[in-house]
């Protein structure tokens, strides 16, 4: 039995499609208590009920976020109602220590909610194909290129690997870092003189807080044999065992791993 924070979070844009690809990914996991989908529209969650917290992909952040001049890049496909929904939500449950897992928009928004900026167009900023960082979808996912993780970082402990291939859906990217997260995962193939290598992956600089950001979907892969299968089943093992910890459950599914050493 729980001690009472037994909900887990996920916020979207569409329930059904969130319901479809990520349940599926916490429930083998290991989670086992309730999933709370919320989106804009929906009354701001209880965090004192909530157990962790997972922000899953979608449509473009706004810059006036971390630049009230720059203008929408002409690309941008904003979604400012899920901008206004999600930052206070972060920031609500990183000022709780609650367990956070951004996907691709979750990533970005979790970096500028705590203080970070984007790269608005990945193939106009770094000068590559319009189509390198957009292959496959979540039913076929396309595993597209490497990413590097850095030596000696706990999502690199949580993987098990130091380079793995990838599906690859964006065309923004995180660019300047907020202050309490650091870049931990890169595409090195895609590199600008000023920004450095694409960032496809963040992590908490506390160790004591398990906040991390993934720039691919892994919710698409979990089903996956293989290092990249591994990866995220080891991602979400970690992330159930962080919320699970939270509620002071002591049983998990055999499948997830606790992974405490990470």
């Amino acid at each position: 039995m729980s001690s009472g924070n037994s909900i887990l979070l996920v916020s979207c844009k569409n329930k059904s499609g969130a319901k479809k690809h990520y349940l599926p990914a916490l429930r083998s996991a290991g989670w086992a208590e309730t999933v709370q989908l919320v989106a804009p529209g929906d009354p701001f969650p209880d965090l004192s009920k909530t157990a962790g917290l997972l922000l899953t992909g979608g449509y473009d952040i706004h810059p006036t976020h971390w630049d009230a001049l720059e203008p929408v890049h002409p690309l941008a496909e904003v979604d400012a109602d899920r901008d206004a929904f999600e930052i206070p939500l972060i920031r609500a449950a990183w000022a709780q220590n609650l367990p956070i897992l951004g996907v691709c928009r979750g990533e970005q928004i979790l970096n500028v909610a705590l203080g970070g900026s984007l790269i608005q167009d990945v193939p106009e900023h770094f000068g590559c194909d319009s189509e390198r960082h957009q292959h496959g979808t979540p039913e076929v996912p396309e595993m597209h290129h490497r990413v590097q993780l850095a030596p000696g970082s706990r999502l690199r402990c949580l993987f098990g690997e130091d380079v793995f291939l990838v599906n690859s859906r964006h065309h923004q990217a995180v660019k300047r870092v907020a202050p309490p997260l650091v870049a931990v995962g890169w595409h090195l193939d895609t590199s600008h003189f000023d920004t450095g290598p694409l960032i496809e992956a963040l992590e908490a600089t506390d160790p004591k807080r398990w906040v991390f950001g993934v720039q691919w979907h892994p919710e698409n892969l979990v089903t996956l044999k293989g290092p990249a299968g591994d990866a995220a089943r080891n991602l979400f093992a970690a992330f159930a065992q962080a919320a699970n910890q939270r509620t002071g459950l002591t049983g998990l599914e055999p499948s997830a791993s606790p992974l405490e050493s990470c």
